[in-house]
């Protein structure tokens, strides 16, 4: 009886472990823009969804430590566009976005366009440091492993299962577009030129 027993255990303890490998690679790679919450958001064929200057809502206060140790505030980049990348070492998506990500960021700066990561998921700097150092990345990004700063965000602005996430800050300090998953630099270009167009 005990034999039988056994095989079932195995059986039962594999199955659980492949349910689990499949909701971690969905929460990397979900594309499902839904969150609930008024946002005033719309969603273009490229999967931009991006809000209309009159309805844009004020984008919370971010703080804390990056991953090289420094304090950051987002309060400090007021009358910047600023760029807000969730991403995590650990997803395969945010690898393949990265080099967007900087190349954007290098053409950007010259016209007030600043970007910043939210690391989440990585319990330690190192993988997120040694990530930042691969794929060249220069711009700083505030260490949230536990996702903190994602639940300062208002209802239905981020869906906390789809990193890599991108949202754009206008230069008010409003939620004026964002990108569930990976994003192109044609995609970042979209949402980022109409706001450096914006007086």
């Amino acid at each position: 009886m005990s034999l039988s027993r056994a095989p079932r255990r195995r059986l039962a303890a594999l199955s659980a472990g492949a349910a689990l490998a499949a909701l971690t690679l969905s929460a990397c790679t979900n594309d499902n823009p839904s969150g609930g919450g008024d946002t005033n958001f719309v969603t273009g064929k490229s999967g931009i969804s991006t809000v209309d200057k009159g309805d844009r809502k004020d984008a919370p206060t971010l703080d804390g430590e990056t991953l090289e140790g420094k304090q950051l505030n987002t309060d400090d980049y007021k009358g910047k566009i600023v760029v807000l990348n969730v991403w995590g070492s650990w997803c395969t998506p945010c690898r393949a976005e990265a080099k967007n990500l900087t190349a954007v960021a290098k053409a950007t700066k010259p016209k007030g366009v600043e970007f910043i990561g939210i690391n989440t998921r990585d319990a330690e700097k190192l993988p997120a440091i040694k990530f930042e150092e691969d794929y060249g990345v220069t711009y700083p990004s505030l260490h949230d492993p536990a996702g903190k700063l994602l639940l300062r965000f208002p209802k239905g602005t981020l869906n906390l299962q789809v990193i890599p996430s991108t949202l754009v800050i206008d230069r008010d300090g409003k939620i004026a577009a964002r990108i569930m998953g990976a994003a192109s630099e044609d995609n970042l270009r979209k949402m980022i030129d109409p706001l450096i167009a914006e007086k």
